[in-house]
């Protein structure tokens, strides 16, 4: 992430707290920081082990108030794959995206269609539902692991 988009983040990350009656402590910019640093879908423990080495007075308490905080703020939201963990992703200035993820390997593909978006759409609206929010995840065996004889 560019550091202009990253400072915008945080401002805004800083004002959502304020809303909140809460201030962007260093800890809270450590966890911020590191976790939009991180280009990919990161776990707590993962999240943890990043930051307690930057400051080991981060416990573990303060990774999951801080991630619940920019859930709710829409910066980040939570997905699951199937494995029976949480992992986050950043979706503030992202473009939206659903997942292929292989059961083998575990393997995860972001995609996005158009048309897929779009019929989602059309479903919603036949049913008189506004959608607000999704996330979609496919599971099967990716090309490699179907290769290998493993599924």
């Amino acid at each position: 992430m560019l550091n202009k988009e990253l400072d915008k983040n945080r401002e805004y990350f800083k004002t959502f707290l304020a809303t909140q009656k809460l201030r962007l402590t260093s800890q809270r910019q450590i966890i911020f920081d590191e976790f939009m640093k991180y280009d990919s879908h990161i776990d707590i423990d993962k999240l943890y082990a990043i930051t307690k080495d930057i400051d080991p007075n981060i416990g573990l308490a303060t990774i999951y108030r801080t991630i619940k905080l920019l859930i709710e703020a829409g910066i980040v939201r939570e997905v699951r794959f199937g494995d029976g963990k949480s992992y986050y992703e950043a979706i503030m200035g992202k473009t939206h995206h659903d997942h292929l993820i292989c059961v083998v390997c575990g393997k995860n593909i972001e995609f996005n269609d158009p048309d897929l978006e779009e019929q989602q759409e059309q479903i919603a609206a036949k049913y008189k539902f506004k959608l607000t929010n999704h996330y979609m995840n496919l599971f099967g065996v990716c090309e490699k692991c179907r290769s290998l004889g493993k599924g």
